[in-house]
């Protein structure tokens, strides 16, 4: 395996969540594009013991005013030299909109050198039909769009953004084509489609705009993995990250505004396609060993001499014992980050393909502890998709700095 970096020189600025044990937000996204290469600063909007999945925690929620002061004090060492700015989970409104301030300060210091510098926002707001935000993060996300280079909303979050219903691959087409002309977003991925007709595939949506922002949308479909996993959504944009820049260099856009090819460049051979390709690529590759090493460790625990069936009274121990156990194994497959496979193709989008209603796709909700809908993970969900199950990491969204949070506990 090379260690050689995957891409030229690259320097990161990545704004998300954090938790002291696992692989989610910012503790997955600085792994990964470390491993692949970029040089990451972390600016974290949580600091939690672990993620929600457990469905209890300890930490506290960084304060705008908070995040506003360590960009501050990055600007005044004449630190902010960054080619490249992800932005996943923030617990507010007034936390969205510091990220938005952070994000366009940013982009005005590079306005005089087009392509050097890219923003890939990551929506956090909600997934199933359900927020698990507060209602006045949506209007301020939508207010960010138009300075965003690469948006990721999975399905719901795409139709709060574009305010239209996804029911079918017309209606999918049509939120895609809002957002283009509307927020004049460059680049976006809609991260879990489940096509009707194809149960056991997941489906990501991605499209370029052309010069008068009207789409080139294509589709890779990847089979599903049934399993849960907290994290995958923060891979994805980080893997993102490194291969949109990889296939960007490789097709010299790097001096392009917002690195958006030229108009006679198709659906299925655009750089945001081809990069998607390798994310999905070692994605898979990680969660299917993740899902091994779960069902090898939990098949230990089980029968009548494991300390699950010792312990068949205590569902709440049982419970955190198999989240454990689904933790994404990203460390123990560095490999498969840097060498991804290659099985999974970009075809272009055909909206009469399918033939019947999109679903929603996650896991089942829970009921927070403060009364709130929340979203909630258990064991046995079905088929979930690769790319935004970690969309679900941070369900407690209260206003209260300093969180303490235990979800019930149910029947799975």
């Amino acid at each position: 395996m090379s260690l050689d970096p995957v891409v030229p020189e690259t320097c990161v600025l990545a704004i998300a969540s954090h938790v002291v044990y696992g692989y989610v937000g910012n503790t997955m996204a600085a792994l990964v594009m470390q491993t692949l290469g970029c040089d990451v600063a972390a600016l974290n909007t949580v600091q939690y013991s672990n993620h929600t999945g457990y469905r209890q925690w300890k930490g506290t929620k960084a304060s705008s005013k908070e995040m506003q002061d360590l960009y501050t004090g990055l600007k005044q060492s004449y630190l902010t030299n960054f080619d490249v700015l992800l932005t996943g989970y923030a617990p507010s409104a007034e936390t969205v909109d510091a990220v938005g301030s952070i994000a366009r300060d940013l982009k005005l210091k590079s306005s005089m050198k087009a392509g050097s510098f890219f923003w890939i926002l990551d929506p956090v707001m909600g997934d199933q039909g359900k927020l698990y935000v507060s209602e006045d993060v949506v209007p301020v996300y939508r207010n960010l769009l138009r300075d965003a280079d690469l948006i990721l909303p999975n399905q719901f979050e795409a139709e709060l953004l574009s305010e239209t219903k996804i029911t079918s691959l017309s209606s999918l087409k049509e939120a895609i084509t809002q957002l283009h002309k509307t927020h004049r977003i460059p680049h976006i991925i809609v991260t879990s489609i489940n096509l009707p007709d194809k149960p056991s595939t997941m489906s990501i949506i991605g499209s370029t705009a052309r010069s008068d922002f009207s789409p080139r949308i294509f589709k890779i479909d990847v089979p599903a993995i049934d399993c849960f996993f907290s994290g995958t959504g923060d891979m994805f944009a980080a893997l993102t990250v490194v291969r949109l820049r990889e296939a960007v260099t490789h097709a010299d856009l790097n001096n392009t505004k917002s690195w958006v090819s030229p108009n006679d460049v198709k659906a299925e051979d655009l750089p945001l396609a081809k990069a998607a390709e390798k994310v999905l690529g070692s994605m898979h590759t990680v969660l299917s060993k993740t899902k091994e090493a779960r069902d090898k460790e939990l098949e230990g625990m089980a029968g009548p001499l494991g300390v699950m069936e010792k312990e068949k009274d205590s569902e709440k121990r049982t419970w955190l014992r198999k989240t454990k156990a689904a933790e994404v194994k990203v460390v123990r497959c560095l490999g498969d980050l840097r060498e991804p496979r290659l099985d999974w193709k970009a075809e272009a989008f055909d909206e009469n393909e399918g033939g019947g209603a999109i679903e929603h796709v996650g896991g089942p909700k829970v009921e927070r502890a403060d009364g709130a809908n929340g979203a909630g993970e258990r064991e046995g969900l079905g088929m979930q998709h690769l790319a935004g199950t970690g969309k679900r990491l941070e369900n407690g969204h209260g206003k209260k700095d300093s969180v303490d949070s235990t979800l019930p506990h149910r029947r799975a």
